[in-house]
């Protein structure tokens, strides 16, 4: 049976790259955006789209869409999975920090959401993957305006999964705990990424790897399209928070 295309935002590291190489060693047919192209073309994938694409611009991000499902047909997977954390005391933090992850991680998946959502009404079928965190279901310190977003996506999730669930389409979200990605390095305050660090360490929380979400998400997927997983919290069995 042919395989249907898989939309996967963030591609460039972390779960989006590993992702990308669970769903094409399996032989799905893959678009991969993100901003940094040349990291999705090194994987050298076959049966794969690479667009340099900011989520936050829907027109292009559209425009990717259209082109691969073209040559691949409708959009099955979306994986809304592209994110920024920037880690800040609320009081202190630059609001220019704060307006980069709501446009980012709110505006981002609401863009793919809408890009795919008529499609996958009228025929019936589709799944849609936001990854949100476990700092969308609680609160952390240092997190105030990226949780903020989490939470934001974890909300839209269950609102979309509402407008969908009648049409046959899955809206589900996952949401891990402290994982080795290049996430933290986007935080500008060095005090912050260090006690992040030191934290993980001294729980032990440090094993669970992106390529475990990465077959988390695909094992979702594949499961019937009659069964939801509807919220996933995923973390390192040693995270005790």
């Amino acid at each position: 049976m042919t395989k249907k295309l898989i939309v996967i935002t963030g591609a460039s590291s972390g779960f989006g790259m590993e992702m990308a190489k669970e769903f094409s060693n399996d032989g799905y047919p893959l678009l991969l955006l993100a901003r940094r192209v040349e990291k999705m073309e090194g994987l050298n994938l076959p049966n794969t789209i690479c667009k340099k694409v900011d989520v936050t611009d829907k027109t292009a991000f559209e425009a990717a869409v259209r082109e691969a499902e073209e040559q691949y047909g409708k959009t099955d997977l979306l994986v809304n999975n592209a994110g920024v954390m920037l880690l800040g005391d609320i009081a202190t933090q630059d609001a220019a920090e704060w307006k980069k992850m709501l446009d980012v991680n709110v505006m981002g998946v609401m863009n793919g959401m809408q890009i795919v959502m008529n499609d996958m009404k009228k025929n019936r079928t589709g799944t849609i993957i936001n990854v949100s965190s476990i700092a969308g279901v609680q609160p952390f310190g240092a997190h105030g305006a990226y949780c903020a977003s989490k939470f934001g996506v974890t909300g839209l999730t269950r609102v979309a999964r509402g407008e969908m669930a009648g049409h046959n389409v899955r809206v589900l979200s996952i949401c891990p705990g402290a994982v080795g990605t290049e996430l933290l390095s986007h935080t500008t305050d060095q005090a912050i990424i260090d006690g992040y660090t030191d934290w993980k360490e001294s729980v032990g929380a440090v094993n669970i790897t992106a390529a475990d979400v990465a077959r988390t998400i695909k094992f979702t997927y594949e499961l019937p399209q009659a069964v939801s997983l509807r919220e996933i919290v995923i973390t390192d069995t040693m995270q005790d928070a």
